[in-house]
């Protein structure tokens, strides 16, 4: 049995991908992605630990090497040797990390407004201490007051700008179980993950850092990244920020696709159905 809920679509025996979810995500947060794909791929959704029905997994579920395991278990379980990873946020993080760890099971990486890490130790235990205070408000706090600050983040201020965009993906959020939010919290947390940035040059494999314009943190990360590894190369979507699947969903669909041709020449084109 998989510890991982998860969706398939397409057609065994195609180049499997296999998506990641952000923080307060969900497999279902890739449906229109996976839609527009079609049945040329063999595309699976994963509900990462603490969310969508990954939830009350072992403590040990909870942290990247944890969660690392349990994807290359969802694999195994599908009987998929290889698959591109494409990630989004936190499930970058994750992507970047079974790249890293398991390189002969991922044949590609798509790294959405995601990080290696933080390198300094002592950021990362400012970090984990600010994501400490987050699972303690999320465990006896007021969910909607946290849906509401996370939000108003000056990271998702692009998303902001689309009303209906908003609505639609705080709705979405309200789904989850604020204790297990608080668990992936603690675990997955950027404060609680080792830093990849010494291992990019070791990457073996082909790699996409994808940003949108409006988000100048993670444009500079996807730059610097791309100079630190040859296989790795960075993609800028105009006029999208933090959650570019989501705010310029053709954009991100037509730079899935430019990868995906590149890495594999002859592979048909992708006609976008968003």
């Amino acid at each position: 049995m998989n510890a991982l809920n998860h969706t398939v679509s397409g057609l065994t025996g195609r180049r499997s991908v296999l998506f990641l979810h952000g923080f307060m995500g969900a497999a279902t947060d890739w449906e229109p992605v996976i839609d527009a794909l079609g049945d040329r791929f063999f595309c699976i959704a994963a509900d990462l630990p603490g969310h969508g029905g990954s939830l009350r997994l072992p403590d040990d579920a909870y942290t990247i090497e944890g969660a690392g395991r349990a994807v290359i278990g969802l694999l195994d379980g599908l009987g998929v040797e290889r698959a591109v990873l494409a990630g989004y946020s936190m499930g970058g993080r994750l992507a970047l990390y079974v790249a890293l760890r398991h390189p002969g099971r991922c044949a590609g990486l798509v790294l959405e407004s995601a990080s290696p890490g933080l390198e300094d130790a002592a950021a990362r235990a400012d970090r984990r201490r600010a994501d400490e205070e987050k699972a303690a408000r999320l465990e006896s706090g007021d969910f909607e007051e946290f849906l509401r600050d996370w939000y108003r983040q000056p990271l998702f201020a692009p998303l902001a700008r689309d009303e209906d965009l908003l609505r639609r993906t705080v709705e979405a959020r309200r789904a989850n179980v604020p204790r297990e939010l608080a668990r992936s919290l603690r675990g997955m947390g950027t404060g609680s993950q080792p830093s990849l940035w010494e291992e990019l040059a070791g990457l073996r494999l082909p790699a996409l850092a994808l940003a949108g314009e409006l988000d100048e943190k993670y444009v500079a990360l996807a730059r610097r990244m791309a100079g630190l590894s040859r296989n790795l190369r960075a993609d800028i979507v105009p006029e999208a920020g933090h959650n570019v699947h989501a705010e310029s969903p053709r954009e991100h669909l037509e730079a899935l696709e430019r990868f995906m041709r590149a890495d594999e020449p002859g592979l048909d084109s992708v006609t976008p159905g968003l």
